[in-house]
């Protein structure tokens, strides 16, 4: 199959089109003006039910909606699109919209970016000890974007908002001066949509610098639910798959980081085969999701989710919850809810699919998993500890927030018992200080 794309640019081109109202393809305008949108041929004709397609997960999960923006923000765009206002005019409005939908969460552009040289890094993150994430610049767009995304800026060419490095000499640098890192993550945007070619330019640095504290190598994509063609009939397929035996034949452990979040995803032949292909490299796929409103937010679908996994020869790792960025009031679950059915579902499956962690939050101190909801002297309290921690003497400590059945984010939960501050709610340190990465 070739890959064929759809955007803003071609909307007009999708095959499905008729199925849409003039009003939802206007919505989809509006909001795509905004939030990044894309998407292909095999998402559109292989994954979305297009006789229920309004309802449909998978199409939410692709194609912007009028709710993912505020009212007054979707109206304020409507009326430029509408007025058929200046590229400028409307560029201005939307980049003022994208400020507002907090970027860059968890303080990813103040706390993680290290520096080198006394400069930042701007194609790094350095938040936790043991592992750096690495952004190469080829690889900052992706197949089909998600409504969700986190990282979205890296999409909206939103002036000094995108994490991207093309220097494989100050990665391989920046690795050696930091003998702490036991663990590379390239991540984007996906960089599976890099050529086989240039994406060994940065393995072959790492290979070849032969830095023995690198024990695993992680690559962050999408590409077995959006382009499982990748790994199958691309042109440099066969490239790719032979630069992960690559990774593997060095002793090195290769963990490809899919990004899963229903159950379809993982039900055609297509992605069924790429699995099989990717994991004769010798690679391990671990999988990860947000609990999403509208796309996985009930427990049936989580244990099927993570049972059809385990078949295919897929590890379950994370149910995060939906960060505080973009569309994330359209998206959100509460955390009592998320963890209630985090529960229902693990109940579900075996001892074999219960290496799943969550429901986490990637907050700005770390990594934050509700633990679970008790009553201590007849008051009822969620149970919270962390998975991962800019200090690690902060994991796996047990703290205890006052029960909230509205709080979707840490930074809504009070500390229970009283207490002023949670134990955490110190200066924190960033990617550029010592403590960042021994924990002192």
């Amino acid at each position: 199959m070739n890959y064929k794309p759809y955007t803003i640019k071609n909307l007009g081109k999708l095959p499905w089109l008729n199925r849409l109202s003039d009003a939802q393809i206007f919505n989809i305008r509006v909001v795509g003006s905004v939030l990044p949108f894309k998407t292909n041929n095999y998402v559109v004709n292989e994954l979305i039910n297009w006789d229920d397609f309004e309802n449909d997960p998978m199409f939410i999960l692709n194609f912007p909606q009028k709710a993912m923006l505020a009212p007054d923000q979707f109206n304020t765009m409507a009326t430029l699109l509408n007025s058929g206002a200046s590229a400028e005019k409307t560029a201005m409005e939307a980049n003022r919209i994208r400020l507002s939908l907090n970027p860059h969460p968890a303080g990813q552009m103040d706390k993680n970016v290290p520096m080198l040289d006394n400069k930042k890094v701007n194609g790094i993150q350095h938040k936790y000890r043991e592992t750096m994430l690495f952004f190469p610049t080829q690889g900052q767009t992706c197949h089909a974007y998600c409504t969700f995304c986190f990282r979205w800026p890296q999409f909206t060419g939103l002036e000094g908002q995108r994490f991207a490095m093309k220097d494989a000499d100050t990665m391989v640098r920046y690795i050696k001066e930091h003998p702490e890192l036991t663990d590379i993550l390239f991540t984007g945007g996906d960089p599976m949509i890099m050529s086989a070619k240039l994406f060994s330019i940065y393995i072959n640095a790492l290979l070849d610098a032969k830095i023995k504290t690198i024990k695993t190598i992680r690559i962050g994509t999408k590409t077995l639910s959006f382009w499982p063609y990748r790994y199958l009939t691309d042109r440099d397929s066969p490239e790719l798959l032979g630069l992960f035996k690559k990774i593997t034949d060095a002793g090195i452990h290769l963990s490809i980081m899919s990004h899963i979040n229903h159950p379809r995803e993982i039900s055609t032949e297509a992605c069924e085969r790429a699995i099989s292909a990717i994991r004769k490299t010798g690679a391990v796929i671990r999988s990860q999701s947000p609990i999403l409103n509208r796309i996985n937010a009930d427990a049936d679908t989580w244990s099927r989710m993570w049972k059809e996994q385990v078949n295919l020869g897929i590890v379950p790792y994370y149910m995060f919850v939906a960060r505080d960025t973009g569309a994330q009031s359209y998206f959100s679950v509460p955390l009592v809810k998320a963890w209630k059915l985090y529960r229902e579902a693990y109940s579900q499956v075996s001892g074999i699919a219960r290496t799943v962690r969550g429901p986490s939050m990637s907050a700005s101190p770390g990594k934050v998993k509700v633990d679970g909801i008790t009553e201590i002297n007849g008051k009822k309290v969620m149970i919270l500890s962390f998975v991962q921690a800019r200090n690690p003497e902060w994991v796996k400590r047990p703290f205890f927030a006052e029960y909230d059945e509205k709080a979707i984010w840490l930074d809504q939960l009070k500390p229970a018992f009283g207490d002023d501050k949670f134990f955490f709610e110190t200066p924190q340190p960033t990617a550029s200080d010592e403590l960042s990465v021994i924990g002192g």
